[in-house]
């Protein structure tokens, strides 16, 4: 019970409430000591649930004694049961207490020692003084107490302030130091309750700021910045004593054009390049929003900076863009697919373009994610494309991507793309034999400088970008009909990859046949069919004019019907005829040393000469080298 003035406090009648309780509770006047007095554990347990509460009421207990010493007074500190906490005062006084048992421990509310000040004011729940024969116990009558609860911010009572001193001290302002007491020390509970929510505020908003994965700084109307997360540390590449206070100018190249579209739009965002240590510049989505107060006026910025290949990494994984296949997966013994394989190993971490080859359905894409996985890029984006299924009028936006307003129904922002999402990984170009000739001249431009401009904008954008094409055309017959540039052909063809057809190596049909009767029952949750030993023989001489596709395809027909379809025999005669085989993949397959010679020479070339980066690259020894370029006479 909070009060506005002691003149509200009927003491008489209060005390003697009091001491009809103590009469009832057969308390003994005559008793020489109080009934409980806590010791050991039971006192540390006391004391440990209380520490809270002393901390804070101890410096005010320290500061009242200041003004009293030397007259005759203690200070007791109790919790809300009544058990002395803390005993400050004259030592005299103090001694003369504890030889009544008055000590750090003693229980003193009523039920132990009868009418008193800290137990009265525990019981009735408001401030309360006491003098001589007001007491029930005829030891205190030496005693004038006076005693303040106090509460916490919930208005329950925590604890009680108590002074005593001998009798002829009695004085009625006494209670008012110890109520004036009593409320300084709430007023400390609640600046220390509001401190400590602020920090824990603090604590769950730095946490939350320190995990997400983009930049984030504030900064005040002089241009400093105030507060800066881990992760725009690591952007700018400083630490946090260096960043605070730095102009922000200096961290952001067009800062001041930020702050003029601030004050126009109320916020900014766009792409833009960041300075970073070392002279280094990096890309990222900036984003920047004013804080203003009550009348409107910028007192700070708050900007967010999002890694531009992290969410072009998220849009990747996240819309299926990923390389699942690796060299494990290529089915076949035969020397001439192991060729291929060990061939493409070899070229998988080399930064040059590679070519891929071959009839539809030899596994052209499953190929050119082996690479990817196989190569040092292989925690990067694999993007594929396929040049022949997109719109003539569209495909300049799919692969670089336009800027807002580019177009009637352009994004908001714009949209980047298919070179930018692959930015540090591979580019898979399908079927690049049709991709249209004004589309072969930016390609050509792109591979040559190493940037692309989005439709619509002007800003050159660098990327890294490792280039993997792939055609069912013969892109030389291509070029003779005027199909095709020249120049684009030779800058895609450094690494040629010629996929065998499956009637070149059918020693695999049988491997081929095993496996996917085996996937395909599993998938479909049947059993797999026998086949006979003539069965075996008709689809092993058949030519698969679709490859590996074709069989495929078949097998799950097989496991569905559980025998081969009647035409299948009827197409097997006419196979042959049916297929129309470019002329290069007949008669320009290379050996595997032809392979490994243009792989060394290209990386060489790529590397300026340098041997150590060369072998860096292809993951061999130095030596191995020299000793290659002396057998194929490279230089």
């Amino acid at each position: 019970m909070k009060i506005d003035s002691l003149s509200e406090i009927n003491f008489d009648n209060i005390i003697k409430a009091s001491h009809e309780r103590c009469r009832n509770m057969n308390i003994n006047t005559h008793m020489e000591s109080v009934a409980e007095i806590l010791h050991g554990k039971k006192l540390d347990s006391v004391l440990s649930e209380s520490r809270s509460l002393i901390e804070i009421a101890m410096p005010f207990i320290n500061l009242l004694y200041e003004f009293l010493k030397g007259s005759g007074f203690m200070i007791h500190l109790t919790d809300k049961h009544g058990y002395i906490l803390t005993v400050t005062g004259d030592e005299e006084v103090i001694e003369y207490a504890a030889n009544m048992g008055m000590v750090v421990g003693t229980d003193m509310s009523e039920k132990s020692c009868g009418t008193n000040a800290i137990g009265t004011a525990l019981y009735e729940n408001c401030p309360i003084q006491l003098a001589e024969r007001q007491h029930f116990i005829d030891i205190y009558h030496v005693w004038t107490c006076s005693s303040c609860p106090i509460y916490d911010l919930n208005g329950n009572g925590i604890g009680c302030i108590n002074l005593t001193g001998f009798h002829h001290f009695v004085h009625p302002h006494t209670l008012g130091l110890v109520v004036a007491a009593s409320n300084a020390i709430e007023n400390q509970l609640r600046t220390e309750q509001a401190q400590n929510e602020v920090f824990e505020i603090y604590q769950y908003c730095n946490t939350i700021i320190n995990s997400i994965d983009y930049g984030v700084l504030s900064i005040n109307e002089y241009n400093k910045i105030k507060s800066v997360n881990n992760k725009a540390l690591d952007i700018f590449g400083m630490n946090m004593n260096n960043m605070i206070g730095t102009n922000t100018e200096n961290l952001i190249d067009n800062w001041k054009e930020i702050l003029l579209s601030l004050q126009k739009e109320g916020e900014y965002s766009d792409e833009e390049f960041i300075s970073i240590k070392n002279n280094k510049r990096k890309r990222f989505h900036l984003t920047a929003y004013p804080i203003k107060d009550p009348i409107q006026n910028l007192f700070g910025i708050v900007v967010m900076l999002k890694d531009i290949q992290n969410v072009y990494n998220l849009v990747s994984k996240y819309s299926g863009k990923n390389a699942y296949y690796t060299f494990d997966d290529i089915i076949g013994k035969s020397s001439t697919i192991r060729e291929v394989v060990e061939y493409s190993k070899v070229i998988s971490n080399t930064p040059s373009t590679v070519l891929i080859q071959g009839e539809s359905g030899t596994g052209k894409e499953i190929f050119a994610q082996s690479i990817h996985n196989n190569s040092d890029r292989r925690n990067h984006p694999f993007i594929d494309v396929n040049c022949g299924s997109i719109p003539k009028n569209l495909i300049e936006s799919e692969l670089f991507g336009y800027e807002e307003g580019a177009f009637t129904g352009a994004r908001k922002g714009g949209m980047p793309g298919k070179f930018e999402l692959a930015n540090n990984g591979t580019i898979f170009l399908d079927e690049i034999g049709e991709m249209p000739m004004d589309m072969q001249v930016n390609l050509l431009r792109v591979l040559e400088e190493r940037y692309i401009t989005r439709v619509g904008g002007t800003r050159k954008i660098p990327i890294n970008v490792r280039v993997v094409a792939a055609t069912n055309k013969n892109l030389l017959e291509e070029i003779h009909k005027g199909n095709f540039r020249m120049d684009l052909y030779y800058r895609l063809n450094v690494i040629p990859i010629y996929l065998p057809p499956l009637r070149k190596r059918r020693e695999d049909i049988k491997i081929l046949i095993d496996h996917f009767l085996k996937k395909k029952a599993e998938r479909l949750g049947m059993n797999i069919p026998k086949i006979s030993k003539d069965d075996y023989e008709v689809l092993i001489n058949y030519d698969w004019p679709g490859n590996i596709r074709e069989l495929e395809n078949r097998m799950e027909n097989l496991v569905l019907h559980g025998k081969l379809p009647i035409d299948f025999y009827k197409q097997k005669s006419k196979a042959s005829d049916a297929l129309s085989i470019p002329s290069q993949f007949e008669y320009n397959m290379h050996s595997l040393a032809e392979w490994e010679r243009i792989a060394i020479k290209e990386c060489l070339k790529k590397c300026n000469g340098n041997i150590s980066k060369a072998s860096k690259i292809l993951q061999v020894d130095r030596s191995t080298i020299y000793k290659k370029i002396k057998k194929y006479r490279i230089f």
